[in-house]
């Protein structure tokens, strides 16, 4: 097992973040739950504490001013106490919307959820009823909707429910339509589970997250909507009060009493706000793919944290020099260092394979060397790249921008994932070639041409408008070589190019590769976990395993007599034409020995 997968297993990762420490670190969030906490710790307490009847009319002491002897806040026009109206108010307003979003999310779901696992004909019927409702402004529906049933909080409420149940049935449907059209649903199927089983116990919790994001960024609007019919007379009736009739009120005293306004406007402010930040962050905290890091905007450049500074660099002819880089991740409160140590040089046309089973640490540090690993939660902990002589680290983030696609320039293992699917492939290749160079369209868009006759595109004059979907596999990787090649780059980092393609198509690129690299004089990093690759197209060689290098040298050696036991075994597992069952038989003794 890895030293990594160690880290992972091991009783250390009790230092993992819970969700609850997550939502913590986002500043926003902590203020939002800090401010909604009070204010409902406020409202659930108002039967206990001593306050006044809020409904206790004092004409004597009518528009008393803020911070008055008994009355903190003052008074409104019938001498009614603002605090105590204030407090048993937020209790009826935050009651209110968290009841109007649970009725809306409960029968939205049910009609996404239905929509989108029938489809056809259900689908159109249930889908164009809730296009009819959103047809109209929310506002003036939920406006009409109280007209009829008449005036009222608990018909405010229902209005304000059923105006948002199209919310909530077009993000569970949409999410729905994805799900059962996966694996997991046909498997269901296959084993004999009825349609309602296979809803509520294979396709629900798929849901479940989009639910309770949807509901946590939604109950502050429903507490606003429902304060703004109550505003209009027809939420809260006198004297029951609320947020919205609170204000309301006020409006009649706004120049003469301004405080009996104010006041629950700033209340529905902090309240909404509140809500809102508070369900940005429960969002954040609900995606697996934050999980990983801290809840911050990933940056443009992975983050720097190297623990000492990196030696001199002695003067050697190799223009891509790695001294002892590491590259780490957090993992919670940990730091867990994915490739520890590594150190190799590449000269001006020479060709280094970096060699590995899949997870030893290959592509992170292809991408640690321009600052390329996702930053949360990776970051170079140690070590240095040396490019030409200077260390890259130390450049700013413009310096090191300007390295990409010019200096260096990548290859990856998926084209159809690296190309953009709305832009045409000529575009692609002129924008690389103008985000390094000062010359017009029509100047690009002839180099790219040119490019991609120069990689072996055929009717390159009819493909240079072609979008990526329309290439083939080979295609795409060709076009994804030709915009590495845009700015003349020394340096090419092919990360796994021919992993994705059939064995003809493999050969033609890693012969395409060779001969830019004659040509050119370009280095070439190769990365790849197949050493016949290896064997067809580097002079050196570096073994990786769980984020180390094990062994390195001149390819043909490294072949002949490799000395770590690892080795071995990944040139063990090269198959040889006619061998047969004895193939399988040389490998039982390797596996079997144990590991230095």
């Amino acid at each position: 097992m890895s030293q990594l997968q160690a880290a992972t297993t091991s009783p250390a990762t009790s230092s993992r973040l819970s969700s609850w420490s997550l939502l913590l670190n986002n500043r926003l969030a902590t203020g939002g739950l800090i401010i909604l906490g009070l204010i409902a710790l406020l409202a659930i307490l108002a039967p206990i504490l001593p306050l006044d009847d809020p409904n206790a009319t004092s004409p004597a002491d009518r528009l008393q001013p803020p911070l008055t002897e008994g009355h903190l806040l003052g008074t409104d026009q019938l001498g009614r106490d603002v605090l105590s109206r204030l407090i048993w108010g937020s209790q009826i307003s935050i009651a209110v919307g968290l009841a109007a979003t649970a009725i809306a999310a409960l029968f939205g779901s049910i009609i996404g959820l239905v929509a989108g696992y029938a489809g056809g004909r259900t689908d159109n019927v249930m889908m164009r009823g809730i296009d009819m409702l959103m047809a109209f402004p929310y506002i003036l529906l939920a406006l009409a909707i109280v007209a009829v049933l008449g005036p009222s909080l608990i018909n405010a409420l229902y209005a304000i429910a059923i105006v948002n149940i199209p919310f909530f049935a077009r993000n569970v449907r949409g999410v729905t339509v994805g799900l059962v059209s996966r694996e997991f649903v046909d498997a269901a199927r296959l084993s004999g589970k009825g349609h309602a089983s296979i809803l509520f116990t294979e396709v629900l919790p798929g849901v479940l997250p989009v639910i309770v994001i949807t509901m946590s960024t939604t109950v502050g609007w429903m507490i606003l909507e429902t304060a703004g019919l109550s505003f209009l007379g027809l939420g809260a009736q006198p004297p029951q009060a609320d947020l919205g009739s609170m204000l309301g009120e006020g409006r009649r005293v706004l120049f003469t009493a301004p405080h009996v306004s104010v006041i629950p406007g700033l209340m529905i402010f902090a309240l909404v706000m509140s809500i809102n930040l508070l369900g940005d962050g429960v969002r954040d905290v609900l995606d697996p793919r934050l999980r990983a890091g801290d809840l911050t905007r990933p940056r443009s450049m992975t983050r720097l944290e190297r623990r000492s500074k990196p030696e001199p660099r002695i003067e050697t002819d190799a223009i891509l020099d790695v001294q002892g880089l590491e590259t780490s991740f957090q993992k919670g409160r940990k730091t867990v260092p994915a490739v520890k140590d590594i150190s190799f040089s590449l000269k001006k046309g020479e060709c280094l394979g970096l060699i590995g089973e899949s997870g030893s640490g290959k592509s992170v540090t292809a991408l640690s060397l321009l600052g390329l690993v996702a930053s949360p939660p990776g970051m170079i902990t140690n070590g240095a790249v040396y490019i030409e002589g200077e260390d890259v680290f130390s450049r700013t983030e413009t310096g090191v921008r300007a390295l990409r696609g010019s200096k260096v320039a990548y290859v990856f293992q998926d084209p159809l994932t690296t190309l953009h699917p709305l832009f045409k492939v000529g575009d692609q290749i002129a924008e690389a070639i103008l985000a390094h160079r000062r010359i017009n369209r029509s100047e690009a868009r002839s180099r790219a041409l040119e490019l991609m006759e120069k990689v072996g595109i055929r009717d390159a004059k009819e493909r240079v408008d072609a979008f990526p979907h329309e290439m083939s596999g080979g295609q795409r990787q060709r076009i994804g070589i030709a915009m590495a090649l845009a700015n003349d780059p020394d340096i090419i980092i092919a990360d796994e190019p021919t992993t994705a393609l059939d064995v003809t198509v493999q050969a033609r690129i890693l012969d395409l590769l060779q001969d830019l690299r004659r040509e050119r004089g370009m280095a070439l990093l190769l990365i790849t976990h197949d050493f016949g690759v290896v064997a067809q197209v580097c002079d050196r060689v570096a073994v990786m395993k769980d984020g180390d290098i094990v062994e390195a040298g001149i390819t043909g050696e490294v072949l002949a007599d490799p000395q770590h036991a690892y080795t071995r075994k990944l040139i063990a597992c090269v198959p040889e034409i006619g061998q047969g069952k004895a193939f399988l038989e040389g490998l039982r003794p390797l596996f079997a020995e144990k590991q230095p």
